[in-house]
């Protein structure tokens, strides 16, 4: 099982007000204000520390099946380009890739290499970004697993969490998909 999130950084600057009074209260403990105002990058920090936070929920809400918003329950530490994220009795680990691009985030439970693929695209509708990147993840599942694309779909639960089926049964693999700006 795993969690991803990915932040698009010229749609971040251009569509946050990071700065706005309260944002960080709301979103980040004390600790992580602290490491983002101490920050060679704040801006940078901010991104990536949600990213962390959001691929954390997103492992979290696959093993505890419910939606939620409580960011600043879930508490980052930040080694280089790695990371744990704790909620509760909940610990994962948390691997972080910054490009000049992008920020994106990969939660395990166990630490891993990254396995996340980050694709470029091309359109600014979301439906068919959304149509774009399930369509690269069921191309990459059917030649991992040498079966036919046209057999996979990929359908989510009532909790927003989605599983690849291959002719209608549901397949043993953990998938998280996210998208932002054109990533």
């Amino acid at each position: 099982m795993i969690g991803n999130d990915i932040v698009d950084i010229a749609e971040a600057r251009q569509k946050s007000d990071w700065q706005r009074p309260r944002f960080l209260e709301k979103l980040f403990t004390t600790k992580e204000q602290q490491i983002i105002n101490k920050s060679d990058n704040p801006f940078l920090m901010v991104w990536r520390l949600w990213s962390m936070k959001e691929s954390a929920y997103k492992l979290y809400t696959q093993l505890h099946p419910s939606r939620f918003y409580n960011p600043k329950q879930f508490a980052c530490e930040i080694d280089d380009s790695q990371g744990k994220v704790r909620y509760k009795d909940f610990v994962c680990y948390v691997k972080t890739n910054t490009t000049s691009q992008y920020i994106i985030s990969e939660a395990c439970l166990v630490k891993a290499n990254m396995v996340s693929e980050c694709i470029e695209i091309e359109s600014r509708l979301s439906k068919n970004q959304s149509d774009t990147i399930k369509a690269k993840l069921l191309l990459t599942i059917a030649q991992q697993f040498n079966i036919l694309k046209e057999d996979l779909t990929i359908l989510k639960s009532d909790f927003g969490i989605p599983s690849v089926y291959h002719n209608s049964k549901k397949l043993n693999i953990g998938i998280s998909i996210s998208h932002h700006g054109n990533f």
